[in-house]
């Protein structure tokens, strides 16, 4: 009983790095943008749905919740800072969304062995669920706020934005296709040398 709880408290520890990871990477990605033609290419939507294929649906989501509860109570991680008035911000939307495509990633594309074209499907299925909740809330707030010309609010800060994200999110699934075996393999081996180390204390 002390051997499986000393394993499971290290892949504990592994699942927790792994989340800490993601976290790490989207609050980098809130600040980094490549000038691109009409908008900036940013890669937020690619690192959700990445925590949800490399991560799992469980996994996944709870990144991705750590970094939105971080940006709630203040913590800078927002790309214009962080705080409980971003849920005024026409964007905020897209950073719950970000939830959600992780989940859906994870529970369609997050599993060993499958096939890329899963993978694929996997992230565009995450990348509709992430304007799915994005744009409704954006509509809703920038209509709230007494903007009036609501087709221009949605061309200009939605429908421009998706053409480079669905893209971004057909090589996110490639990638993630290509590098899961290895993320499987290392757990794999961690499992073994901890199975290794505790007999070996056993027979000492």
């Amino acid at each position: 009983m002390r051997t499986i709880k000393k394993i499971n408290t290290k892949l504990l520890a592994v699942d927790i790095a792994e989340c800490a990871i993601f976290v790490a990477l989207m609050t980098a990605g809130a600040f980094i943008k490549i000038p691109f033609p009409l908008v900036p290419l940013t890669f937020q939507t690619v690192i959700c749905v990445l925590a949800g294929l490399l991560l799992g649906w469980k996994k996944g989501a709870i990144s991705m919740s750590v970094y939105c509860f971080m940006g709630l109570i203040g913590i800078p991680v927002f790309a214009s800072g962080g705080g409980i008035f971003y849920v005024l911000m026409p964007t905020f939307g897209y950073i719950v969304g970000f939830i959600v495509a992780a989940l859906v990633a994870g529970l369609i594309g997050g599993k060993a062995g499958l096939p890329v074209w899963r993978y694929i499907v996997a992230g565009v299925a995450a990348f509709l669920a992430n304007y799915a909740v994005g744009i409704p809330y954006c509509m809703v707030v920038v209509y709230l706020q007494g903007m009036d010309d609501l087709l221009n609010v949605f061309i200009t800060w939605n429908l421009y934005y998706m053409p480079k994200d669905l893209v971004l999110c057909l090589l996110a699934a490639v990638l993630a296709w290509r590098v899961f075996p290895h993320i499987r393999n290392g757990r794999n081996k961690l499992k073994q040398t901890e199975n290794t180390d505790n007999e070996e204390e056993i027979r000492q």
